[in-house]
């Protein structure tokens, strides 16, 4: 009896694998169909641009996988294994393309944990100190930048200070609604045992290294990735000025919910090039390229990684 029932329950679990392998690579179908004029432009932009630095380019591409490993690791105590660590950043970049604000990213993440043998809340820590560790270096990198690039962002002068106040006072007066009612308990139980992860995270030094060096090496990466493109381009901007509008037009643009920033961070790159004084053909170009080695070139080998890894189960 017990035997039918674990067959049954096995063809289950591989009709909705195949069903989910399917569906991702649907999904990559129909993304590079309906982005296709954008493939195609920058396509034939970039056939005419400096070959080196475009090596350079999908170099320090690839590198941000490695480095997204090495904060993930950073974010555990476990010794988790490289090979499938590195195999799963490269399946949830290309998740973080087909669904919105770093979803599908955080969702690889927290299953392959989870398959490794964390406990689900101990999993969910540890994406939400990666992802953390994350945003502050970012804003670190950009106050540093600002500092050395001054006049490059610009705060307007009538800042409406009463609204955001306002907005900010009931936001913590909700916030401290609800740790006052029945939630209240679970919420600080939540907290303890995160606040408890990344002190043990942080007692080991080789742990705290890799989170936060693999955090800072992920988002300079990125920026060489840009600043690279641009040179190939021959843009005329200074690399560290391309770095910073590059911290800044992402992190603006990861308010928008759309899938990797599709259309909100192009449009702010684009954007802020131009404002800094690029042509606008050169900065289009540039994004373009920025697009093809961070985004499409990797999508369907990522979401071919993402579904093998599904289908042995490592996710």
């Amino acid at each position: 009896m017990a035997e039918p029932l674990v067959a049954a329950s096995a063809r289950r679990r591989a009709y909705w694998q195949t069903a989910f392998s399917l569906a991702v690579l649907l999904a990559a179908v129909w993304l590079a169909r309906r982005h296709w004029p954008v493939l195609e432009t920058g396509a034939l932009r970039l056939a005419v641009a400096d070959q080196g630095w475009l090596l350079v380019a999908g170099a320090a591409a690839v590198g941000t996988w490695l480095c997204s490993a090495l904060a993930q690791q950073g974010a555990v105590k476990r010794r988790l294994p490289r090979g499938r660590l590195v195999a799963a950043q490269f399946a949830a970049s290309a998740a973080n393309h087909v669904l919105p604000a770093g979803l599908g990213a955080s969702a690889v993440n927290l299953r392959f944990l989870m398959r490794c043998g964390l406990p689900a809340t101990r999993s969910a820590t540890a994406v939400a100190v990666k992802g953390t560790a994350g945003v502050v270096v970012r804003g670190v990198l950009i106050a540093v930048l600002a500092v050395a690039c001054p006049g490059v962002l610009r705060v307007p002068d009538s800042a409406p200070g009463l609204p955001v106040a306002l907005v900010a006072a009931a936001v913590v007066a909700g916030v401290s609604a609800l740790l006052a009612g029945p939630l209240g308990q679970r919420c600080r139980t939540v907290l303890g045992t995160a606040v408890a992860d990344v002190r043990a995270v942080h007692a080991r030094p080789h742990r705290a290294a890799a989170l936060w060096g693999g955090s800072l090496a992920f988002a300079v990466l990125h920026c060489a990735v840009l600043i690279a493109v641009t040179q190939a381009v021959a843009l005329p901007l200074p690399p560290a000025r391309v770095a910073l509008l590059y911290l800044a037009a992402s992190s603006a643009a990861a308010l928008l919910p759309t899938p990797g920033g599709l259309g909100s961070l192009d449009a702010a790159l684009v954007l802020a090039l131009t404002a800094a004084g690029a042509p606008g053909a050169a900065a289009a170009s540039a994004v373009l390229g920025y697009r093809l080695f961070t985004v499409w070139l990797p999508l369907l080998p990522g979401l071919v990684v993402l579904g093998v890894l599904v289908r042995r189960r490592a996710l």
